[in-house]
């Protein structure tokens, strides 16, 4: 347990600097060459602000567990899929930021099924969720492919993926949100992880917390750079691959309360913008400012405040999985 903690404290402290050091220059470039988010009726700020900040996240995070791993343990097949399919998510984000930074909008189609893609990746890689158990009921765990229904697995992994990696997209609309509340989600995820002595999903959720710490350096109010959807869809893709791995996969719990209350934030804001659309008969994905953060804003909470709401709903959605775990434990 000793040498654990001191790889994952090596994790944290690698994983914060390279995101930390990183980022000043990945805003010169932005700025060189005009790679911006601009502001519209829609968006909170008012002048351009750099949008490349995603290219520090992915390369810190998979730079840290790959050394962190290459030295101290096995590369497995979860960091090859967040790998691969972390790419693909952050080449279209890029691709997305850049229609940003021209005052357009990417079509939809070619992300969602490029967020399928990425998903399937995982699956590839048998980072899947291979069965579920009941809530407080002694019974045997419904494993799908003892049932020759394996293909579930596919479809709910799947499933779970790019919902996780859209919804924490979506919260990335104030300054240091997303940033913030994956790290609060990857503190429980590592949580988790180490209650179920599963050291390589306690190395992820370390690493995904030290460059979201970092970037929150750069991104808190008022935000220096932005990680643009290439950041966010990132961020999203892989706390949904932690959760599978970590969550979903482990046998002495509640696989399904626990990484749905430890995602709560992400969740709960869509879900409750979805029923609000669909009452208001809009279009689901076509993005707007119902969202809980613009709803608090709109009550009179300045950005600081807003987040930092944010952020004690996220410790109490984490603090409720916890109590779930020790109690089903």
């Amino acid at each position: 347990m000793q040498s654990l903690i001191s790889v994952l404290t090596a994790t944290l402290i690698v994983s914060f600097a390279l995101v930390y050091f990183m980022v000043p220059y990945v805003r010169k470039v932005a700025m060189k060459y005009g790679f911006v988010d601009l502001p519209n009726p829609r968006k909170l700020h008012k002048e351009p602000i750099p949008l490349l900040g995603g290219v520090a996240l992915y390369f810190a995070f998979v730079i840290t567990v790959f050394v962190m791993e290459f030295f101290f343990g096995k590369i497995d097949g979860t960091f090859y899929g967040i790998l691969i399919g972390g790419f693909l998510l952050f080449a279209i984000g890029v691709l997305d930021d850049y229609y940003k930074t021209r005052g357009k909008d990417f079509p939809a189609w070619p992300k969602l099924l490029t967020h399928i893609a990425a998903a399937v990746v995982l699956v590839a890689f048998d980072v899947r969720v291979n069965s579920i158990t009941i809530p407080w009921i002694d019974a045997p765990y419904y494993n799908f492919s003892d049932h020759g229904i394996g293909w579930v697995s596919y479809a709910v992994t799947i499933l779970w993926v790019v919902a996780i990696t859209n919804m924490l997209n979506f919260l990335d609309g104030v300054d240091g949100l997303a940033a913030g509340i994956a790290s609060i989600s990857g503190t429980t995820l590592l949580f988790i992880a180490l209650m179920a002595d599963n050291g390589s999903v306690a190395l992820y959720a370390v690493a995904l917390i030290g460059v979201c710490l970092a970037f929150l350096k750069h991104n808190f109010h008022p935000a220096r750079i932005f990680m643009g959807d290439a950041g966010a869809t990132f961020l999203g893709f892989t706390l949904a691959a932690i959760a599978v791995d970590g969550a979903f996969k482990s046998a002495t719990f509640v696989s399904v309360i626990v990484p749905v209350l430890a995602l709560g934030v992400p969740i709960f804001d869509t879900v409750f913008v979805i029923i609000r659309r669909i009452k208001e008969k809009r279009p689901i994905h076509h993005a707007d400012k119902s969202h809980t953060h613009h709803t608090l804003m709109q009550s009179g909470m300045n950005q600081v405040q807003t987040v930092s709401f944010m952020y004690l709903l996220g410790i109490c959605f984490s603090l409720a999985s916890i109590v779930v775990l020790l109690v089903n434990k």
